[in-house]
Parts: structure tokens; sequence; C-alpha cells
């Protein structure tokens, strides 16, 4: 089990404002009264930090607990997940001519070249899938270099080009049974991924419209592999089937739980008015972890006196109305009456949110996360590096023969 103590978590939780404490458990006894009727959970998540503070391999545990019942996420995070979520690097600086199969010109700002670092076990099966390369990587392997844990894949190699060319692979895949790539990609991966964890419960794990632009090839399969239109239906009805939305450092989130089908706060009206599918987000609870204290002011500013309401009515500047850099999610977030803001740090509010399910839910997890900068965020780093595992390309290549919509 990997878990901070309790009195860990409280420490945590104190550092917090107070309207984000009661936030939180207010979320955590409505996601506790859902589950008791049968209702849904959902929780749309950002990239990079939702990864690196430990957040997506808990949200896999809660998908396993039958918590969560449907993910929206980025196509970054699919390639990380993809890729084992974090990985050991290995990182250099080559200078000029040092090794002359990188060239200079493709390496990032900082001049930096990074392979990842395998076990002999993990070596054996890339080598079986990438013929080539090997020697680079032995070179880098000896010469030294900085090792560090960030996120898998991505700039690494060989699980960076390995991961682009696995999407590519499910994309094929997912494109001939006509499903999202995710699916057909958590056929392979870990069930400790929310990929993995969504494939093998049968839960619904998608990347949204505005986030499908990242991880490279990955983003560019994940979009390919199913129609926008279809994409956005099956995002819709994620959230339509929900009573708890949660978001977690998420930007652009106004054309997630808007788009084109909400009729709440959102464009629906004329799918609804054509007899298309439409859903609406009234009665829901939003759940919204951001470290930007503009979205609980725009919040307040509309409890106190409905000025977010009053410039839509009016069909004015937001911004000019209410004196705050006004990013457009704020605006349908702020007029939802079951919407609460939380502002606090992910990597602090996941773990206070799951001490508060597992009271609330007669629970105990086996993993919850913990602030990547504490000593408990270090080791769960380390674990999750050390044992969540890249997609094993034969399990994808066998399983999602029978996977279904």
């Amino acid at each position: 089990m990997i878990r901070p103590e309790k009195q860990r978590i409280a420490e945590w939780e104190a550092t917090l404002p107070e309207l984000s404490r009661k936030h939180l458990r207010i979320a955590a006894e409505r996601i506790a009264a859902a589950k008791e009727k049968g209702l849904a959970v959902a929780v749309v998540t950002g990239s990079g930090p939702n990864i690196h503070e430990g957040v997506t391999t808990l949200i896999a545990e809660l998908i396993r607990r039958c918590v969560v019942d449907g993910v929206l996420t980025s196509s970054a995070v699919v390639a990380h997940e993809m890729a084992g979520t974090l990985n050991r690097v290995r990182r250099i600086r080559p200078s000029a001519g040092e090794f002359p199969s990188i060239p200079a010109f493709l390496l990032p700002r900082g001049g930096v070249f990074e392979i990842t670092e395998l076990n002999p076990e993990q070596r054996a099966a890339i080598s079986a899938e990438m013929q080539d390369g090997w020697d680079l990587w032995e070179c880098i392997n000896a010469h030294g270099g900085t090792s560090l844990i960030k996120a898998a894949g991505n700039m690494a190699w060989p699980m960076g080009p390995r991961t682009e060319r696995l999407a590519r692979e499910a994309e094929a895949l997912a494109r001939a049974r006509r499903l999202p790539l995710e699916r057909i990609a958590g056929s392979g991966a870990d069930p400790r991924t929310m990929i993995g964890a969504g494939t093998e419960c049968n839960v619904p794990v998608l990347v949204s419209i505005p986030q499908l632009v990242g991880g490279g090839e990955v983003g560019l399969a994940i979009g390919d592999s199913i129609p926008i239109t279809d994409r956005s239906r099956l995002v819709a009805e994620t959230l339509a089937k929900a009573d708890v939305i949660i978001e977690s450092a998420i930007a652009l989130s106004q054309e997630v739980h808007d788009g084109p089908f909400e009729l709440y706060t959102g464009h629906g009206i004329w799918s609804a008015w054509e007899g298309r599918y439409s859903y609406s987000l009234a009665d829901k609870t939003l759940v919204r972890i951001d470290l930007d204290a503009n979205l609980e002011r725009s919040w307040r500013l509309e409890r106190e006196s409905a000025q977010v309401q009053r410039a839509v009515d009016r069909g004015l500047p937001k911004t000019k109305v209410t004196g705050i850099p006004f990013r457009m999610e704020m605006s349908g977030f702020a007029r939802l009456e079951g919407s609460l803001p939380v502002t606090a740090d992910i990597g602090v509010a996941w773990p206070v949110l799951a001490s508060h399910l597992e009271e609330f839910l007669g629970f105990q997890l086996d993993f919850i996360s913990a602030p990547q900068e504490t000593s408990e965020g270090q080791k769960m780093r380390a674990w999750i590096a050390d044992n969540v595992r890249p997609i094993d390309r034969a399990r994808m290549l066998q399983v999602s023969a029978g996977v279904s919509r």
C-alpha cells in the first residue's frame, strides 16, 4: 500500500484556506451521497501536474473502487500513461560532436537529450519491437549524466518514440472497431493508470476536444481515431451521467462542460431544438481544484451580486464588469448553482479529498497520492516509476480484439 499517514494528510489540510477545506468536505459528502443512490461521478483532469502529483494514479484507484465512473483528460496524460506514468530517465547535455547520431538542431532548449532507464526485462521486451538505436542508449547509459524521475515517455528514448508508434498502431485498431484510441490503448496499459483501469472496469476515459493536441503523435492519433462529433457525444454522455464532476488543474474547461450539447450554460439549444442529443448541467455539483484565486473571486461575485450573469445578459465583457482577468471557463462555473471552487495545490487537495471519501464511504484505499515536494510524495513518485509499467503491445493487440464500446 502506498499512502501517507492520516495525520500527515490532516497537516496538509490545515494549510488550505478555510473555504477550500469546507468545499473539499462538501465534495466528499456529495460524492458519497451520489454513490449511495447509484449515481455517477466524473473527473476532468489537466495534464502535467496531475501526473507528477500522483493524481492520475489515485483516480485509477478510485475507478477500480467504483467511485469514479468516467474521466475526461488530455492526450498528454494518455501519452504519459501509455509510457508508464512516471519514468526514471538519464539526461545528458552532449557537447559538439560528442554523439554524432544526435543532431544538435533536434535538441530542445537547454540542449538536453534523455534516455529511459530500463531494467533487463524491460529492455529485452522493447528491443524486440525496436531493433535500432541501442548502441546510443548503451553509450549514454555508461556516460553518466543526471538521473531523475519525470513524466513518462515524451522526450526520452526509447519510450518517447515507442509510445508514438504504438499510438498509431492503436489508432488503426480503434478505427477498425469504431472505438476511441484510449480504450484500445487501455487494454494493454497498466491497471494503475486511468486508461488501464478504465478499460478493465468498463469506465470511459476520454480525451476532451480542447485537450486533443498533446503528446506528439499520440494526440494526433487520438484525434484521428474517431470523428470529432462522436467524441463530443461521448464526452457529453460522460458528463450527463455524472451527479458530481471534479475538475483538477485544467485549462479551457468551458468547452469541456459547455460544448455543443449542454443546455444550462452552454450552446446545446439548437441541438435540442433540432431533436438531436442534449444534456444539462443543472442540479449537478461541479468541483474545481485550481490555484487561480480569481476563480473563487468570480464565484463569490456571482453569489454576492450576480455580476457574471448580468454581464452575460447585457452582452458585456466579463473582464471589465468584474475587474478580474476572466478566463472563459469562469463564466459557466461561476453561474452554476452547484459549483464549488477549491483554491489549492492539487497535490494537497486530492489526498485530503481521498481521506474524506474513506471516512464517508467506509473503505480504505490502497493508494493515496501525496504532494510531490514532501518526503511521502518523493516515495510515491519513486513507487510509480518502479511499479507502473508501460503499455504491453502484445497484450494490447491480443485483448483489443475483444474490446467493445
